[in-house]
């Protein structure tokens, strides 16, 4: 081999193999973050007033050091359940609105209230206090995280 083709050859592997180090260096320091680490702890559900809907409430922390998004959520078969939140309609008139996803900060949390989000329930099942249902949020990132909500009286803790 001429010393032309090798160089040709050498230089591109010497680039690879010094940006591979690097980058294993950047990564072996802790540089590189960690994914979300999301978790929950048991949210409320409102006990119905009427027949249209209720909602229920969750906070959701991560203690990772990068965001991810929460998509979607399913819960008690035979009711539909989506993400909502209370918009301003008019001279002191509110209405739902559907919410496509919502961010989990990383270091943070994603706490869901009446004022913000929640996550709508239609049907609304017959519930008593104490009752407990089972939701699974689906997030753009981490697995599925299942979480159980307590049946409450609206104002209740």
């Amino acid at each position: 081999m001429n010393r032309p083709r090798l160089a040709a050859v050498a230089v591109p592997l010497l680039t690879c193999l010094a940006t591979l180090g690097t980058l294993t260096a950047w990564a072996a320091t802790g540089n590189a973050g960690t994914p979300a680490r999301l978790t929950a702890a048991e949210g409320r559900v409102l006990i119905p007033s009427g027949n249209d809907a209720t909602a229920a409430f969750f906070t959701i922390r991560n203690t990772g050091a990068a965001d991810d998004v929460l998509t979607s959520v399913t819960g008690p078969a035979g009711h539909r359940t989506m993400l909502s939140r209370d918009v301003p309609a008019g001279r002191n008139a509110r209405t739902m609105a559907m919410v496509p996803s919502a961010t989990v900060p990383s270091g943070g949390t994603l706490t869901m209230t009446p004022a913000t989000l929640d996550v709508m329930i239609s049907p609304p099942p017959a519930l008593t206090p104490g009752d407990r249902l089972t939701f699974t949020f689906h997030f753009r990132d981490s697995p599925p995280l299942t979480v159980r909500a307590r049946a409450v009286r609206p104002g209740e803790e």
